[in-house]
């Protein structure tokens, strides 16, 4: 664990550079930050997510799990050659995908998001994760990663999909189907 913060303004970053957790300087705009920064988006949306649960909900438990495992992620891209998420990690992510399917009905239409608040953040965390992911990808093509930060990625938004038909199926509601428009020629 780095230096922790007793003053959140330092000025350091006023020049358009911001410290890694190694102390090294590199720009903001750098495709580590950017992942960093992915990261930490689908971690925030995961918390107005989890503030529509109910604390004895599975998924309240799991999101928060999850809520540590990206922290543990921004953080390993935070320090390179660093290492702490591992195939544990998307092991259970996958067990949890499966618990969740067993209660769904096959999909047999495109979903739009939508179905009520916890559904519509949920879908707006899967496609922030996704941005996060395509942005390690391309860190992964200049620079050393670990692999399982990929994979992890993936099956998170995979999960976060899933979660949000779970929850935009229950107390009776339903997911929103994607209808084709159709123009008269």
């Amino acid at each position: 664990m780095g230096h922790r913060l007793s003053k959140i303004y330092t000025r350091t970053g006023d020049k358009g550079t911001t410290g890694l957790g190694n102390g090294e300087r590199i720009a903001k705009n750098a495709l580590r930050v950017e992942a960093m920064g992915a990261v930490d988006e689908t971690n925030s949306v995961l918390g107005v997510v989890i503030c529509e649960l109910t604390q004895d909900d599975l998924l309240h438990a799991q999101l928060q799990s999850i809520q540590n495992d990206l922290f543990d992620l921004g953080g390993e891209l935070s320090i390179p050659g660093h290492l702490i998420i591992i195939d544990k990690h998307i092991s259970r992510l996958e067990e949890w995908l499966d618990q969740l399917n067993e209660e769904l009905p096959p999909l047999k239409n495109f979903i739009l998001p939508g179905g009520d608040r916890a559904a519509s953040h949920c879908h707006m965390a899967r496609s922030i994760c996704r941005r996060a992911e395509r942005t390690v990808v391309s860190l992964a093509q200049q620079e050393q990663l670990n692999p399982c930060l990929q994979g992890y990625l993936n099956r998170l938004s995979d999960y976060l999909f899933v979660a949000a038909r779970t929850l935009a199926r229950r107390k009776g509601g339903e997911e929103i189907l994607w209808t084709q428009t159709k123009w008269e020629a």
